[in-house]
C-alpha cells in the first residue's frame, strides 16, 4: 500500500520549504509537540518549539544551497495504526548546488503523520543521508 496524495501533501510542503519555499509550508507540521531528526546540528528538534527552531536552523543549513529539486521513490513500509496515524519511509533524491557546485544527495525520510481537522500533518520525521556526491 502507498500513501495517497493527501498524505504526501505535507511532505511536499516540507520539501518546498527546504528548497527555499515560503514559511506557509510550515503548516505541514502538526500542532503541539513535534520531533524532527536531521543531518545538521543540533540534529534533534523536539517539543512544542521544534518546528520554529528547525526552520531557523534549516534556513542556516540551506543558505549555501540553490537550484534545489527533489524526487521521491515509492514509499516503503507503509502502515496505518489503530490510532489513525500513518507511517512510511520515503526514498528521496535531491539535486542542486552547494556553494555554487552541483551535487546530488540520496536519502530516506521516515514520516509519522496524523490528521488535524481532516488534514494530514507531520508529527515527526527523521532524515538519513545514504549517499552524497558532487556532480561534474
Amino acid at each position: 500500500m502507498q500513501p495517497d496524495a493527501a498524505m504526501l501533501a505535507p511532505v511536499e510542503k516540507i520539501a518546498r520549504f527546504i528548497a527555499g519555499g515560503g514559511g506557509e509550508n510550515l503548516e505541514a507540521f502538526a500542532a503541539g509537540d513535534v520531533t524532527i531528526l536531521e543531518n545538521f546540528a543540533p540534529h534533534l528538534f523536539a517539543g512544542p518549539d521544534a518546528v520554529r527552531l528547525w526552520a531557523v536552523e534549516m534556513r542556516k543549513h540551506a543558505a549555501t544551497l540553490s537550484d534545489m529539486r527533489h524526487s521521491f521513490g515509492p514509499a516503503q513500509d507503509f502502515a496505518r495504526g489503530d490510532d489513525g496515524r500513518v507511517f512510511f519511509s520515503l526514498p528521496t533524491h535531491w539535486r542542486g548546488r552547494s556553494h555554487g557546485r552541483p551535487f546530488e544527495e540520496d536519502g530516506g525520510w521516515a514520516f509519522l503523520l496524523e490528521q488535524e481537522d481532516g488534514v494530514w500533518r507531520v508529527r515527526s520525521y527523521a532524515w538519513a543521508v545514504t549517499q552524497i556526491a558532487a556532480r561534474p
